[in-house]
């Protein structure tokens, strides 16, 4: 079976997702920041149903700056990992300051506490900043080797298999890929028939 032209065959994905928003339902990029920081190892959905209360009374990185940790807990106590989100979430805004400052490189996030690479580019994506990398979150590790794009469960091997094959101005297919996964390219009974990658994958050629 001859390799993949991912160049040519992730256009359909890039064109299904185009300008599709993160699930996050944040405001602005201080709300996307923290969203995403609140999300890490817990439901989209459920940072969401705690945003606007956490944001009605902590509106801006100025606000988070001087907000008391008891004050931040109370809206994020449930919130998986909340201790150390708490830590992270201080740390980043005595940083930062106001929102004017939050970084737009990926060099410059990643520097902050609880921002790894996933998060960076996530932010990066909704500001409308160029690709630095591609998302990678825990969709994308379990279709990108099911597609046939990437191999392994490391995060960062597949993030750099998946920029070695694609142009940088198609590395928006992280998102791509997680939206798929989401939908279509679910663990089990996959809607592989209606899928627009099915006749790139590697996963449908080998069972149908």
């Amino acid at each position: 079976m001859p390799a993949t032209n991912w160049k040519e065959a992730i256009k359909p994905l890039l064109k299904k997702y185009k300008g599709t928003q993160h699930p996050l339902a944040y405001k602005n990029v201080y709300q996307l920041v923290v969203m995403v920081v609140l999300s890490a190892q817990d439901a989209d959905r459920h940072i969401n149903q705690i945003a606007p209360d956490l944001f009605k009374a902590i509106p801006n990185m100025a606000a988070l700056s001087k907000a008391s940790d008891d004050l931040i807990m109370s809206f994020i106590a449930k919130v998986r990992n909340s201790s150390s989100k708490l830590k992270w979430l201080k740390e980043i805004a005595a940083t930062v300051k106001k929102d004017a400052n939050i970084p737009q490189t990926l060099e410059e996030l990643t520097a902050l506490p609880g921002i790894g690479r996933k998060s960076a580019n996530v932010i990066l994506r909704e500001a409308g900043k160029p690709a630095e990398g591609v998302i990678v979150d825990l969709h994308v590790v379990r279709v990108a080797p099911r597609l046939g794009i990437a191999t392994g469960t490391d995060p960062k091997k597949i993030e750099k298999q998946i920029m070695d094959v694609l142009p940088q101005k198609d590395w928006d297919a992280g998102m791509a890929i997680s939206f798929l996964g989401r939908e279509t390219c679910r663990p089990t009974n996959p809607q592989c028939e209606t899928c627009v990658m099915n006749t790139a994958c590697a996963w449908y050629a080998q069972n149908n």
